[in-house]
């Protein structure tokens, strides 16, 4: 028997010419699907697909490469805002592979199957029946709820969409927990009928939401009536033919070189382990192991996240390469063999393996599906091998099948399982080991460790989603999404003496509390809108610069990340400048960084959850000495190694750069930023962000507060509409700027720190934290901290004005310095207590 071929038949023809079941459609119809006969109650029929890769062995490439361009078309659909804002849902268990491919097509979806495996600790989201099957329940078990909680595009991924009743049953359930205002499904076949076709229009009306289809191929089949009972009788018939030796399944399993089987609730060998020498049989069989990456989900059983696809990809080469090494070298057709819902990891091995090989290799996977094999070219399901379930079911033990693995000349056949299937039922005589040693001379079993979350009651429930504006800010909410949590109603702000006091003495840390929020004066206000109205078109030019080197150089689809909250306003022009230059709609969020505490792990791991991390650019306001740049550079080397999560680039960019500490910047010059004038009301009313014990536990974002009460002198859409305003004249200028810094060395020399480092020296502070540099961070000690003086470089003009304003007002000298690679520097209260006397304001009462 050869079956790796049809010799031009239709793998239709069969059950079309006994039963009278026409398939009507697309003129590729036929070349996607064949027709078979189940051994189920309920349908007698089977569609089965030669490109999804559970019943027809196919090329890797073909298989991955349907769901793939599926996804692009989705994504096409949605276009790129609603894509990024999407989840894929895929059904167990034949489209878990299939879908987990459109999710890679989007490239920006999260992606979750269902399945029938429940597993302990792991609370169900969801489920639904599906009525035609032979297994109806099916359970969602996401590790992170949230992954189905937001408002965003639900992709619903089938291998065929017959009656639209499996799809209705989700829907129906999901949408009564998370409503949302857009569906998609696809599939690869649509093969409704007009009355099913309607029922689903029907049903989008009745929920309130758009429901689209996207499928490869449409038609129909048409049955004729009794088709059920002459199936059946069809069926019944031909598999007593094959108990009394009449037409076989398969042929039983053979001699074989059994290798031994783990032990119970054992891990699986770390290595590569041949037959020992003597073993009985022909058959070869090998253990290899793929080195899988700690803590990398095996699939969609619980979410698998554009993070997790970066960690996969890159790991794929080499695991691919470790099979080609195990393959024998003369080997010419090789099947890598999946394991039921496991299908997307031996799927993409298989995929990488088919280009280093010269073998032809083929992918399909084992199933639950019972149905009848013929041997004829007529017939889609040529042989079938029949062995017990390995891995324990909740629905007790029963039979499995591999199909058109029997006759099909398999000279290696490499075997995918879970840790959870490999057990001894596995490696025992009629197992499924055995039966594949009788068929193919070479068998391989790769052993993928099965994810299990690691939940707890510690563990978070989910991550909510941004906070946005008018809700939280006084931004728009496209502007920017705060990955913060509200702590609006509680009581943070202390007086600046009493917090500079526990600061300095080690009894608090400066993010435990927020400063009493200035009030400016009518005076100080006239000096942010007089400044405003003279910087405004260099803030522009920097913007620019800042955002075309970003798009350049980092990302042509950056995701921007505000470090809260002086980046959020650069932010947001960084936004309106894309969209102003190239009408992108860049997604820009703001998240919390601490110095010395890191920066907000949560945020991290829910960018990484949203987007790829190698697209995210954080984003901030000026540098000073550079302490947060290297502080995000610790902390996202610690969340990477933690959270196994790689791809976060940690340079800053950033509107000013006068401490050369970053490579991506608009300017190095230190000049007046007006966002730097003012606090919350030039940030959206946010305040500085919060990290406190009581207030922030291990699963939340950190926390801000929302200044509802001072939106009467809010300006922070002013400033941002000054700004923009002078977009159009300064885009000559920004092109030339840019085109000098493609060719210039930008190499940080972190002439700032140096600094710094002299001036602590020089005026016997001791410590560099209590020297903040540069026009915005001077500011920032007027407004925050108990300053002691100001060094000014001499000549500094209007830059200055407002910062000799507020030294006036809370009389604080001006020292006016020769040598100063800043515009000013202020120095923060050394050894401040609220006793502190003395004419140079330094001694210390103890």
């Amino acid at each position: 028997m050869n079956i790796s071929a049809n010799n031009g038949v239709w793998s239709g023809s069969w059950v079309a010419e006994r039963l009278g079941v026409e398939l009507a459609g697309d003129d590729g119809l036929r070349a996607l699907l064949g027709l078979a006969l189940r051994r189920n109650p309920k349908r007698a029929h089977l569609l089965v697909s030669n490109v999804l890769g559970k019943h027809v062995p196919q090329s890797p490439s073909v298989v991955y490469g349907h769901g793939f361009g599926l996804g692009r078309r989705v994504r096409e659909l949605l276009g790129e805002r609603e894509a990024a804002r999407s989840v894929v849902l895929g059904y167990a268990e034949t489209a878990t592979g299939l879908g987990h491919s459109v999710a890679d097509g989007i490239g920006l979806a999260p992606y979750l199957h269902s399945t029938r495996r429940p597993v302990p600790g792991v609370a169900p989201a969801g489920g639904f029946e599906e009525s035609h099957s032979h297994a109806t329940s099916h359970l969602l078990l996401p590790e992170d709820p949230a992954l189905l909680a937001g408002d965003g595009p639900l992709v619903l991924v089938d291998d065929e969409f017959s009656t639209g009743n499996t799809v209705l049953n989700t829907i129906r359930d999901l949408h009564a927990r998370y409503p949302r205002k857009r569906y998609v499904v696809v599939a690869l076949v649509d093969m409704r009928s007009a009355a099913d076709a309607g029922r689903l229009a029907s049903f989008a009306e009745e929920i309130d939401a758009r429901v689209d289809l996207v499928a490869a191929a449409s038609g129909t089949v048409r049955l004729p009536e009794g088709v059920l009972e002459k199936g059946q009788e069809l069926v019944a018939r031909y598999e007593e033919g094959a108990a009394t030796g009449g037409r076989p399944s398969a042929a039983p399993p053979g001699p074989f070189a059994q290798f031994p089987a783990p032990l119970a609730g054992a891990a699986p060998e770390a290595h590569s382990r041949p037959d020992p020498p003597g073993a009985r049989g022909t058959a070869h069989l090998t253990r290899v192991d793929l080195h899988w990456p700690p803590g990398l989900p095996d699939g969609g059983r619980h979410g698998f996240t554009p993070a997790h696809r970066i960690r996969l990809e890159s790991t794929l080469p080499l695991m691919a390469a470790r099979l080609a090494e195990a393959l024998p070298p003369d080997a010419r057709r090789v099947l890598t063999l999946g394991f039921e819902e496991l299908m997307y990891t031996p799927l993409r091995v298989a995929r990488e393996l088919e280009a280093l090989v010269t073998a032809e290799v083929r992918y399909s996977t084992t199933t639950r599906s019972p149905v009848l094999a013929v041997d004829d070219p007529g017939y889609a399901i040529r042989s079938r091998l029949a062995f017990p379930a390995h891995d324990h079911p909740a629905d007790g033990p029963g039979e499995r099948y591999a199909y058109n693995v029997a006759g099909a000349g398999f000279d290696a056949v490499v075997l995918f399982v879970d840790s959870t299937g490999d057990t001894p039922e596995l490696h025992a005589p009629d197992g499924l080991l055995a039966h594949l040693g009788a068929h193919a001379p070479h068998v391989l079993l790769a052993v993928v460790p099965s994810y299990v979350p690691a939940l707890s009651e510690e563990s978070p429930a989910m991550l909510p989603e941004p906070l946005r504006g008018p809700a939280f800010s006084s931004y728009a909410p496209d502007d920017v999404g705060w990955l913060l949590q509200d702590l609006s109603d509680v009581t943070l702000e202390a007086p600046t003496e009493e917090r500079e006091e526990a600061i300095q003495s080690g009894g608090a840390h400066y993010a435990e509390s927020l400063p009493v929020e200035y009030q400016p004066s009518e005076q100080y206000q006239a000096l942010f809108h007089a400044a405003l109205g003279t910087s405004a078109a260099r803030i522009a030019q920097a913007v620019g610069v800042v955002t075309e080197t970003v798009l350049a150089e980092r990302s042509p689809r950056p995701v921007l990340v505000s470090l809260a909250r002086a980046g959020t306003p650069v932010g947001v022009l960084m936004r309106r400048w894309a969209q102003f230059r190239y009408g992108l709609d860049l997604p820009h969020y703001a998240v919390s960084i601490v110095r010395g505490r890191g920066i907000d792990a949560n945020a991290l791991r829910w960018l990484a959850a949203h987007h790829d991390p190698r697209d995210v650019v954080f984003v901030d306001g000026w540098t000073g000495k550079g302490a947060i740049t290297r502080e995000l550079a610790d902390a996202v080397e610690e969340f990477e190694e933690q959270a196994g999560v790689t791809g976060f680039d940690p340079e800053i960019a950033v509107l000013a750069d006068p401490g050369s500490c970053v490579r991506t910047y608009g300017t190095r010059e230190d000049f007046l930023i007006p966002s730097a004038c003012l606090n919350s009301t030039v940030s959206g009313l946010i305040s500085r962000t919060v990290l406190r014990a009581d207030l922030v536990g291990p699963h939340d974002f950190h926390g801000a507060k929302f200044y509802r009460e001072l939106a009467g002198a809010d300006v922070s859409v002013a400033f941002l509409d000054a700004v923009a305003a002078r977009f159009g004249e300064v885009v000559d200028a920004v092109d030339a700027a840019v085109k000098e810094l493609a060719v210039a060395d930008r190499t940080p020399t972190w002439e700032g720190w140096a600094a710094v480092e002299r001036i602590s020296e020089e005026y016997d502070i001791h410590d560099v934290n209590l020297v903040k540099p540069g026009v915005g961070e001077t500011t920032r000690v007027l407004l925050r901290r108990v300053p002691w003086k100001i060094l000014a470089r001499a000549g500094a003009g209007a830059d200055l004005d407002h910062v000799r304003l507020l030294a006036e007002q809370r009389g604080v000298p001006v020292q006016e310095v020769g040598e100063l690679p800043y515009t000013c520097v202020g120095l923060i209260h050394p050894k401040y207590t609220r006793g502190a006397t003395g004419a140079d304001g330094r001694t210390v009462n103890v």
